[in-house]
């Protein structure tokens, strides 16, 4: 299922939501360091940037040493970081959140922030918004430590902070209605549908990705999860009736759906 919009109106500008798509997009296609890479993943300067600044799971483990790709192998230990001049475990936690590995996983995470992001920050608040995202990221890097504290590959990408504000999303309007492309092949379809069935399909398909697929999903279990438990402590009180414009379950009859 491919999400186009949702139908929870928003009362101020999403400024973060649209500064964070911003910062991404130009992480990933203006990231300067040793020459300026437009996110070609053949680009030797995009490569450098890419395993320099992502976070690795063993580093976090094994305070004082960290990794680095040397052709086959990734090489990690407490004089790699001397030699090669690399960036602290801590920041690498953080630039990890803002850099992909290609145009599709930009892509799908850039849509996914934007539809669900701007409502999220518009009942929290932009600076609460910023440390729930943030936070989400970090718990979604905790949750990929945790099945695989030893692993020593590079882990990048929005997806955990972004799995947070999805949990956000589907706690503050869990009968929103996501208008939805319906993939099935002979069968394409738009239709809308209710977020919590939209959004816990995707977090239940987290758990059908098959190991080795190079999907950190862990981390999107992480961060989703921490979504869901911190979102009602930074969020405003929601209207106790929704806005005439919010369609919310049970749903409207087939004639009257949107196409």
């Amino acid at each position: 299922m491919f999400p186009i919009k949702d139908n929870i109106p928003t009362e101020n500008f999403p400024v973060v939501t649209v500064a964070l798509i911003v910062l991404n997009v130009l992480a990933y296609f203006f990231w300067q360091h040793g020459g300026i890479s437009l996110g070609d993943p053949g680009n030797q300067a995009y490569l450098q940037n890419l395993y320099e600044y992502a976070s690795y799971p063993f580093e976090i483990t094994h305070p004082g040493q960290q990794c680095f790709p040397s052709g086959d192998q990734v090489v990690c230990g407490a004089d790699v970081a001397r030699q090669l001049d690399l960036p602290p475990t801590w920041l690498t936690v953080f630039t990890s959140m803002f850099m992909h590995g290609g145009l599709l996983h930009l892509g799908g995470n850039m849509l996914f922030l934007w539809i669900f992001g701007n409502n999220v920050e518009d009942s929290m608040g932009r600076v609460k918004f910023l440390a729930f995202y943030l936070l989400a990221g970090l718990a979604a890097t905790a949750g990929q430590v945790l099945i695989g504290p030893n692993v020593a590959v590079p882990n990048v990408g929005a997806s955990g902070a972004i799995a947070g504000v999805l949990g956000g999303y589907v706690m503050l309007f869990p009968r929103a209605q996501v208008v939805t492309f319906v993939g099935i092949p002979f069968l394409w379809h738009i239709r809308d549908v209710p977020a919590w069935i939209f959004l816990g399909i995707w977090f239940l398909g987290q758990f059908l990705i098959p190991t080795g697929s190079g999907v950190a999903w862990m981390a999107h279990v992480g961060g989703f999860l921490a979504g869901l438990g911190a979102v009602r402590l930074l969020a405003k009180t929601l209207p106790k009736s929704p806005t005439p414009d919010v369609e919310y379950l049970p749903p409207r009859r087939r004639s009257d759906r949107w196409s």
